[in-house]
């Protein structure tokens, strides 16, 4: 895997896992339970009359409710992780290591120094060469 994608998908992956409960908190899944008016009450609401008037225990929207009353667990943070990982190492580091390539679009010019894909991989390599075995 080259340097830049290394570097979009740690950053996909921390960025993914802090942002969770903030998602979850917004679509309505708290602390004190699901907020009037929002996503959550109405999956809450869309999965009742589906299953006969409840909400099934260990369903998605019980387990998206334990989440946002007492925290995500340590193994669902992994898979949130391995998730936005892929995904931005999926684009971000093709957009990144192939900015100023011939044809491709210019994303952030770096004065002096050529384009950011020729920084970060030049400044990654030098890093890793630091520390090779």
């Amino acid at each position: 895997m080259d340097p830049c994608t290394m570097i979009a998908a740690g950053a996909g992956a921390a960025i993914a896992v802090a942002a969770a409960p903030a998602v979850l908190a917004a679509a309505g899944f708290t602390a004190v339970g699901i907020a009037a008016g929002s996503v959550a009450s109405t999956l809450m609401s869309v999965t009742a009359v589906a299953n006969g008037g409840g909400v099934v225990a260990g369903g998605v929207v019980a387990a998206l409710q334990a989440a946002g009353a007492a925290g995500i667990p340590i193994a669902a943070k992994a898979v949130i992780g391995a998730i936005g990982g892929t995904v931005a190492g999926a684009v971000g580091g093709t957009l990144i290591c192939n900015a100023g390539a011939a044809g491709a679009t210019t994303i952030i010019p770096v004065t002096g120094q050529g384009m950011v894909g020729d920084a970060v991989s030049a400044t990654v390599a030098g890093l890793i060469s630091n520390y090779t075995v």
